[in-house]
């Protein structure tokens, strides 16, 4: 009897040890085959066949959408370009030029991917309404306080930037040019 009653303990032991270690490895990221740019990330194939089943597993837990590998691809920043954490705290300015794409959307979620509530409304620019200098940069400013132009609102804690770029021919194969990914610089801290 002691002998099935050890074998039941190991059974439920090693399950409950399974169970934890399935939930932490889906805490930790999303999946397998990481694109990393600067201080941008992206998964190439979360929007295709060859997606890995963690990151299936990430994607339904979270609800979220991926980009068919045709359509396009989301770069994510969690840190800025030298890579301290992005803080809502501070004000930042991404600047300069995106990798070629049809369109491309940057906006801002908190950690968790939530949109972030502000009175301007405004969670994110597109390449086609964004105030731009001559010979095309742009700069975008971010922060709690209101200012004029390119003015994307967070509020004062950690924050996430997500950049995609919509019918792209941007070589993943091959490690794209940091160069031609906007740059994030923190101006200062509140």
């Amino acid at each position: 009897m002691t002998n099935y009653l050890r074998a039941f303990v190991v059974m439920i032991a090693g399950l409950l040890l399974g169970f934890a270690m399935t939930a932490v490895s889906l805490g930790l990221g999303r999946g397998f085959g990481a694109l990393h740019v600067g201080p941008w990330t992206a998964w190439p194939r979360h929007g295709g066949a060859e997606i890995d089943p963690y990151a299936r597993a990430v994607l339904a837990r979270s609800g979220e959408a991926p980009l068919g590998r045709d359509q396009g691809l989301a770069f994510f920043a969690h840190t800025d370009s030298s890579g301290a954490p992005l803080d809502g705290r501070c004000d930042y300015r991404v600047s300069d030029v995106t990798p070629a794409a049809r369109f491309w959307t940057l906006g801002a979620t908190s950690v968790a991917g939530r949109l972030i509530d502000n009175p301007a409304d405004r969670h994110a620019f597109t390449s086609s309404e964004i105030a731009r200098r001559e010979g095309g940069a742009f700069e975008i400013d971010i922060g709690a306080q209101a200012r004029p132009g390119n003015w994307l609102p967070v509020s004062k804690e950690p924050f996430v930037l997500t950049l995609r770029l919509y019918d792209t021919p941007l070589d993943l194969e091959s490690a794209p040019d940091p160069q031609t990914f906007p740059k994030i610089v923190k101006l200062h801290c509140a």
